[in-house]
């Protein structure tokens, strides 16, 4: 999975109709290209490829400007992308990241059952690392690695109980919920500041 093409989709999905500056400015003013390692190049290559694929449709009705549009079939991979983020804990977070941006696209109801998924993942390799620490004998200083695995999992099952508190307590504006950036084309209002802030 490409962190970038779930970010790519849930950009234009976001607008409804979007240009690559667009798409770009949004992403770098977020901060992607340094949780996510989203580079302009990238972007542009991610739209042209999500076209070639059928999953976005361009439009050059501007000169010199392209814009994109999700068909049916780049709606249904962007939310499979989606799902899949949310419940598969991935090594790299890059992949967590784009999820978290695009997590409005979801219910409430569902945001919370794919993190449950999530956790009782993480639950299981916590429990395998520790195992793994136990067990370990030769050579001790091995144990190390299990250890770290251990205390990324328990991090990560902490992290991911106090989300799912925070949705179920009604954080955030989730799909179908009043003033949720989770409806497609629901963005051209928003104004998204520069975060992490830029010197």
């Amino acid at each position: 999975m490409s962190a970038t093409r779930l970010l790519v989709l849930g950009v234009v999905r976001g607008y409804g109709r979007a240009h690559g500056y667009l798409v770009g400015n949004d992403l770098i003013a977020w901060g992607a290209d340094e949780w996510a390692n989203v580079k302009w190049g990238s972007i542009y290559h991610a739209l042209k490829s999500l076209t070639t694929a059928g999953l976005l449709i361009d439009y050059n009705d501007v000169p010199g400007r392209t814009e994109y549009e999700l068909t049916e079939a780049g709606h249904d991979e962007y939310l499979k992308l989606l799902r899949d983020a949310v419940r598969r804990p991935q090594p790299r977070p890059d992949f967590l990241g784009a999820a978290l941006a695009m997590l409005p696209s979801l219910t409430r109801e569902e945001a919370i059952r794919l993190l449950r998924e999530r956790r009782t993942t993480l639950e299981q390799a916590r429990e395998k690392a520790q195992a793994q620490v136990d067990a370990m004998v030769e050579p001790p200083h091995v144990r190390e690695l299990f250890g770290l695995s251990e205390h990324n999992a328990a991090g990560g099952v902490a992290w991911t109980q106090g989300l799912i508190e925070r949705l179920e307590a009604g954080a955030y504006p989730m799909a179908g919920e009043p003033h949720s950036p989770g409806k497609p084309g629901s963005w051209p209002a928003l104004q998204f500041p520069p975060y992490p802030p830029r010197a």
